[in-house]
C-alpha cells in the first residue's frame, strides 16, 4: 500500500433543515476538498457498507436500534439527540458506523487510516445526545474484538468534549481503554469516568495542550499496549469553535495530530483516525481544519509506513 487509505461514502451527507446548527454539509466539503487539494487521490479511496444488526447490539440495546432505524423513538429521546429523524438521517448514522468499522480493519492492515466522518462519542447504549446516535468507536471497537483481530483498544479521545458515551460503555470492559484530554467546563455537564480523563481549563493555547499531550501519551501506549488506536481528532478545541472553549489555532491542531500519529507509528502501534466534532459558521474554514488530520496522517504514512 503506498496511500494513507481514506473512508468516505455519499451518505455521510444527510439532508437537515435550513437553519440547523449542526454542519451536516463539511463531511462531503471534507471529502472533495482532500481531492480538489490533492491531498488523497480517488484511488485511495475505500466505500464502506452499513453494519449488521449484530454489530450495532455489541453496543447498543436492540429497542433502542430497532426503534431508531424505524422512526418509532419518543419525542423526547429524539430530541435529546439534537437531530430530526429522516431515512437518510438513518442510512447517513449506518455509513459512519460503517466506515469507522473499515477504518479499523484498514489501519490492522496498513498501519494508518482516517474516516473523513466518525467519532460519535456521546452515545450511550440506549440513548443518544449531543448529536450521536450510534457510537462508532465503540462498535468498532467491539466487532474487531469479537472477530479476535484485537485483544486491547485504546481510544484516544481528543475532541473537546469528554467522550462520555465510550467512557460509559467501556466502563468494566478492560479490553478498551479510554482516554479522554477535553475542556473542563464544557458538554457534557455530567462526566462519566474514563479510564484517564486530563480536564482542560478553559482558553488553553498550543503550547500548554501540546505539552499536557505527551505528558501522557508516550507512557499510555506502553501501559496500554494496544493491538489498535482509534484516535477521535475533534477540531473543536479550535479557538474559533461555536461549541468549544479551549484555544488551539489551526497550527497547533495539526502538530497535535502529527505528534499523536508520529508516536504511535514510531511505537507500531497501528492508528484508525475518525475526525470527531467542529463546529462553526464559516465552513471552508471548518472544512480546513478537519483536513488536518488528513494532511497529517498523510505525511506520517510516508516517512514512517
Amino acid at each position: 500500500m503506498s496511500h494513507l487509505p481514506v473512508v468516505y461514502h455519499p451518505q455521510y451527507v444527510a439532508p437537515l433543515p435550513t437553519g440547523h446548527r449542526f454542519p451536516m454539509a463539511k463531511f462531503g466539503g471534507l471529502y472533495h476538498h482532500l481531492l480538489q487539494e490533492r491531498v488523497i487521490e480517488p484511488t485511495q479511496v475505500y466505500q464502506p457498507g452499513a453494519p449488521p444488526l449484530e454489530w450495532l447490539t455489541l453496543v447498543h440495546g436492540v429497542g433502542y436500534v430497532t426503534a431508531y432505524c424505524q422512526g418509532h423513538l419518543e419525542a423526547k429521546a429524539q430530541r435529546r439527540i439534537g437531530l430530526p429523524w429522516s431515512p437518510d438521517l438513518v442510512q447517513r448514522t449506518c455509513a459512519v458506523v460503517g466506515g469507522t468499522i473499515l477504518t479499523a480493519k484498514l489501519a490492522l492492515r496498513h498501519g494508518l487510516a482516517c474516516n473523513t466522518a466518525g467519532g460519535t462519542h456521546h452515545a450511550f447504549p440506549d440513548y443518544g445526545t449531543g448529536f450521536c446516535i450510534f457510537n462508532d468507536l465503540a462498535v468498532a471497537a467491539r466487532v474487531l474484538l469479537q472477530q479476535a483481530l484485537v485483544q486491547q483498544v485504546l481510544i484516544i479521545d481528543l475532541d473537546v468534549h469528554q467522550g462520555d458515551g465510550t467512557a460509559w460503555i467501556f466502563n468494566q470492559d478492560p479490553r478498551v481503554f479510554t482516554f479522554s484530554m477535553h475542556c473542563a467546563v464544557n458538554f457534557p455537564g455530567t462526566k462519566q469516568l474514563s479510564d484517564l480523563d486530563v480536564p482542560l481549563p478553559a482558553g488553553m493555547q498550543d503550547d500548554a495542550y501540546l505539552k499536557t499531550l505527551m505528558d501522557y501519551l508516550p507512557s499510555l501506549l506502553q501501559q496500554v499496549n494496544p493491538d489498535l488506536v482509534l484516535y477521535d481528532a475533534g477540531v473543536d478545541t479550535h479557538q474559533a469553535d461555536r461549541l468549544g472553549k479551549l484555544a488551539m489555532s489551526d497550527a497547533g491542531i495539526y502538530r497535535r495530530d502529527h505528534c499523536v500519529l508520529k508516536t504511535c507509528a514510531r511505537a507500531g502501534y497501528p492508528v484508525a483516525c475518525v475526525i470527531g466534532g467542529g463546529y462553526g459558521d464559516d465552513m471552508e474554514a471548518l472544512i480546513w481544519r478537519h483536513s488536518l488530520v488528513h494532511r497529517a496522517a498523510t505525511a506520517v504514512f510516508r516517512e514512517l509506513i
